[in-house]
């Protein structure tokens, strides 16, 4: 049996393997013009493959436009320009042919030359840190970056022999089925969860075994302010901030007290109710996990704690996740936008919220932290498998590694 090494490639112009394109589709309709599909720069961005299950823009093109720039399997689409030099050249492969699938604006194509380069390879060789550090040098601009055709043309790319191409193609392939699978099922999760949030924390789908009717209590009577002022420290200390959107409390370790200018700061504790009151219209809230126990912050995140009986930590943690949550901080935020919009504090506490009886609030608060968990495992099973993929990439895609292009592929 004949081992064929990746060691063994040779260097080429990008242009000697591929037919490159620029796309300059993206005007408004004309008489005359017919109707396409147009694939734009999210399009590309936000996937490795464009295939049927993607959701195009309609658009229009003239016959000559459609014949110049239209898809077909096997190509590969690049951006060309972006505001960042580091989201040159993303890749994304062409898996099928679609109908009247035009390249928009923004983006280039390459499309392989038979016997020479594998367009599945191409879209995987273009992912390597180092390819696209490569492109970004490449990319001319000052607000904008961009490739120019020459800078396309003349880009060098090092190569196995195509049947080589095509096998490390279909090993890393299966890996990119395994994170798309991985990706409908976080997807999938996720929609499960907002359904239930919004089912469960507005009462429209009840725990069963509970029938009590819900209340519409005050905030302020279900938790409470709690303060815990320190001096500002003389060395370095642990500093908090709350991300918009829900998205949780982030650290600063090792933060320098000269950086701000009060002599008084407030100490965090688990379980807490925090809030950005700068940012609380765009769901600057959270509740303080064990690892920010003991953090600092100035006066701007005032916390508090929800009162025994009264208010279930789990059931306050994922309301004020809800958009509904959110939307009434925002009218107890006055103020124009960004910075000058602050949170009245005294309107906070006056909120109306919806709950259920204690009891009720727990058991809400079970069932979403399972899905919660179950997400949270499934991210890491993805984060792993992508891992996992990008080392075999890494060591594929630059030769260190054998396969034998007969029958199913090995590695040695």
């Amino acid at each position: 049996m004949n081992t064929i090494n990746t060691n063994i490639q040779y260097p080429t112009r990008l242009a000697n393997v591929a037919e490159i394109i620029f796309s300059n589709v993206d005007k408004l309709t004309l008489p005359g013009e017919i109707q396409v599909r147009l694939c734009n720069y999210t399009d590309v961005y936000n996937n490795r493959r464009i295939d049927g299950r993607l959701h195009f823009k309609r658009g229009t093109a003239t016959p000559r436009e459609i014949e110049r720039f239209r898809l077909f399997k096997g190509d590969v689409v690049i951006t060309k320009d972006s505001e960042s030099a580091n989201d040159i050249a993303v890749p994304a492969y062409v898996a099928e042919d679609i109908p009247d699938l035009i390249c928009g604006y923004h983006l280039a194509i390459l499309r392989p030359k038979i016997g020479m380069l594998d367009g599945r390879f191409l879209a995987q060789l273009l992912q390597l840190h180092h390819i696209r550090q490569y492109f970004a040098t490449l990319a001319n601009g000052i607000t904008r970056f961009g490739l120019g055709t020459a800078a396309i043309n003349e880009a060098n790319i090092t190569l196995p022999n195509v049947a080589i191409q095509r096998k490390i193609a279909d090993i890393l392939t299966t890996w990119d089925e395994a994170l798309e699978k991985l990706d409908a099922l976080i997807a999938a999760k996720e929609h499960r969860r907002k359904a239930l949030m919004q089912q469960l924390l507005t009462g429209q789908k009840r725990v069963k075994g509970f029938i009590d009717k819900w209340r519409t209590p005050e905030l302020g009577s279900v938790v409470k302010p709690i303060s815990r002022p320190v001096p500002k420290p003389d060395e370095p200390f642990l500093a908090a901030g709350i991300r918009s959107h829900g998205k949780g409390v982030f650290l600063k370790q090792g933060f320098n007290p000269s950086e701000i200018a009060l002599d008084e700061l407030f100490q965090l504790r688990t379980d807490d109710l925090v809030v950005n009151i700068t940012f609380a219209w765009e769901g600057a809230l959270a509740i303080v996990p064990p690892e920010a126990n003991g953090a600092l912050v100035s006066h701007r995140f005032p916390a508090f704690l929800c009162e025994e009986g009264k208010a279930a930590l789990g059931f306050i943690r994922h309301l004020i996740r809800t958009k509904h949550f959110v939307f009434l901080c925002g009218l107890s935020s006055p103020g124009g936008a960004g910075r000058n919009r602050v949170l009245s504090k005294t309107s906070f506490l006056k909120i109306a919220v919806r709950m259920p009886s204690f009891p009720e609030q727990t058991a809400i608060a079970n069932i979403l932290d399972t899905c919660d968990e179950e997400l949270r495992i499934i991210r890491g099973q993805r984060a792993a498998v992508d891992r996992q993929k990008r080392g075999l990439m890494q060591r594929l895609l630059t030769g260190r590694v054998r396969v034998r292009p007969e029958k199913e592929s090995r590695l040695a």
